[in-house]
């Protein structure tokens, strides 16, 4: 059998892995079930060591080459589901009411499930390998985690690498670019505070949702005002509340709103809180209420280094062709925690092609089976140029 039949064999192995781990969703760093198939499935491959219990429920295993000493290299997937509940009508859907692997984790992790076996049966390379498999990328910072807990340190990671399934990407193609892919995603509330009354004499009162109303309209000069027209950035006020809807002739005390802010400019993201602080204070006060800003930091902007990005292309290249990757992709506005690994480490992560499925975080989508041989072949290939003898 050549390297190629077998690893279309172990591909073809994984899918039914894949659709184990979608059967049984679980969130953030509940993953019992899921961290216990893969630490099975990587026991019986032969990786040379495991440790589990990494942030609660994650797992990383080390394989090591058969060439001699040489670096430490890590290969990331994510493992969580989102809170919604499928609609595919899939025999495999979910079992697990409302949850449901909306974003493909189920597809990273039998993906390097796939790539560990076949590295594990050649070793045709100098160094490590250690196998990251996240818990809690899905909002909890599994990965901000396991760096705390010593990930990097305690096994000489020297770069780290990852992939994510893209929608509408036909299987086979690749894309990335170097520097800045995904945004940062910051979230704020704002509570504005009045006085309530009769909504018969506002003049009583002062009125919350109105300056609220004002406060909302001119957040988006954070876009038009504050950043530089060339920057990339994102105001999207989706919360909004005030009153009960009970009584229509009340006038509320409060009126609160809340959203996300957008980044790919790691100094933009450093100055905008600011800026909506000092313009929520000034509008505030124009209408004689008081605004408390809630600002919550969210995961970082996700920079590629542009080293690593040239021997993820050249490994993507080497596996499709050169014509099935996109060396410059746009960037995208979403958010990804593997950013806090390329913080610490040099590293980059790459788009590989779901083919035409429903969009990410959709309850109609689904993992492309097909996607799984490509991106192995592509983990195998990278592992031979980084850690090459």
């Amino acid at each position: 059998m050549t390297h190629a039949d077998e690893m279309t064999r172990i591909a073809d192995e994984a899918k039914s892995w894949r659709r184990s781990i979608h059967e049984q969703p679980e969130l953030l760093y509940e993953l019992h079930k899921t961290a216990a198939f893969v630490e099975e499935k990587l026991k019986g491959f032969g990786v040379d060591e495991i440790e589990t219990g990494i942030a609660k429920t994650g797992i990383v295993a080390l394989i090591r080459g058969s060439k001699g000493d040489g670096p430490v290299i890590g290969l990331r997937a994510d493992m969580d589901a989102l809170p919604m509940d499928e609609k595919t009508n899939l025999p495999y859907a979910s079992k697990v009411p409302g949850m449901m692997h909306a974003c493909g984790h189920d597809g990273h992790t039998a993906t390097l499930l796939a790539a560990a076996q076949y590295l594990c049966q050649t070793r045709d390379f100098a160094g490590t390998v250690a196998l990251i498999f996240q818990p809690a990328e899905e909002g909890g910072a599994g990965a901000r985690t396991m760096i705390e807990e010593g990930l990097l340190e305690r096994f000489g990671i020297e770069s780290v690498y990852a992939m994510h399934n893209k929608p509408g990407l036909p299987v086979g193609q690749f894309a990335t670019r170097p520097g800045p892919l995904m945004a940062a995603g910051d979230r704020f509330v704002v509570t504005v505070t009045g006085r309530g009354g009769h909504a018969s004499a506002p003049t009583m009162s002062i009125d919350p949702v109105v300056a609220a109303a004002h406060l909302i309209a001119s957040a988006q000069t954070l876009v038009s005002r504050f950043s530089d027209p060339f920057d990339q950035v994102v105001v999207s006020i989706t919360y909004l509340e005030s009153g009960s809807g009970k009584a229509l002739n009340v006038i509320p005390d409060t009126a609160t709103f809340g959203g996300t802010i957008r980044t790919m400019n790691s100094d933009t993201r450093a100055e905008i809180e600011g800026h909506l602080r000092r313009l929520l204070n000034a509008g505030a006060e124009q209408f004689g209420c008081e605004a408390e800003l809630d600002w919550r930091p969210g995961y970082p902007v996700t920079a590629n280094d542009a080293a690593k990005t040239a021997v993820a292309l050249g490994a993507a290249s080497a596996v499709v062709g050169a014509g099935n990757v996109d060396a410059n992709c746009d960037r995208m506005m979403g958010s990804e925690d593997f950013s806090y690994m390329l913080e610490k480490r040099p590293g980059a992560i790459v788009w590989y092609g779901n083919g035409e499925s429903a969009e990410l975080h959709n309850a109609a989508y689904n993992f492309n089976d097909d996607a799984i041989l490509p991106g192995m072949r592509y983990w195998v290939e990278l592992v031979s140029r980084e850690l090459a003898a």
